[in-house]
């Protein structure tokens, strides 16, 4: 880290932090590829609630064309609407395949995430640890009792084994 950094983290850690975060985020929304794009705004519109009131509005008008409610117009899909129906199914598959693709993204960016947050977390424990022997040895060196709660020191002391705690939790954890 260079020195203004340094002392803008030092400043304000917590508007650092944020900073930081937002520009991860920013980095992947823009390195998204076309087609997580393209889906992505689909996805937003079809959650939206124009797209249902457009459906409602469309389902509708099918309906009363179809079964002769407006007079003058000619119905083109009569009862029971297998036209509406082959579209409308016809819809969803492509609607499923659009969320399917920005979900898939999503979860990608999830593992990111979670990968990161693991190593900050490994990174924390290592520097806790290390802290911990350091402030150990000061109080050996002043003399000072530190008998009472060595116990519990030394274990946290002691580097953690990320393989051992993620088996341990694997047995632990309940089938799903």
């Amino acid at each position: 880290m260079d020195k203004a950094m340094t002392e803008q983290t030092a400043s304000n850690p917590t508007q650092f932090n944020i900073e930081a975060i937002a520009k991860l985020e920013e980095e992947a929304l823009h390195g998204r590829t076309p087609t997580e794009r393209a889906s992505d705004a689909i996805v937003k519109f079809i959650g939206s609630m124009m797209f249902l009131l457009l459906h409602a509005l469309l389902v509708a008008a099918w309906s009363l064309v179809n079964l002769k409610v407006i007079p003058g117009v000619k119905p083109f899909d009569p009862f029971p609407f297998g036209i509406l129906a082959l579209l409308v199914s016809s819809e969803s598959v492509f609607l499923t395949i659009f969320v399917l693709i920005s979900q898939n993204r999503m979860a990608r960016q999830a593992e990111r995430r979670s990968h990161l947050d693991l190593q900050v977390g490994m990174l924390a424990e290592q520097e806790i640890t290390a802290m911990l022997k350091m402030q150990q040895r000061l109080c050996q060196h002043l003399g000072l009792d530190v008998k009472s709660t060595s116990q519990a020191v030394e274990a946290f002391s002691k580097t953690t084994d990320v393989h051992k705690l993620a088996s341990e939790l694997e047995e632990k954890l309940p089938e799903k």
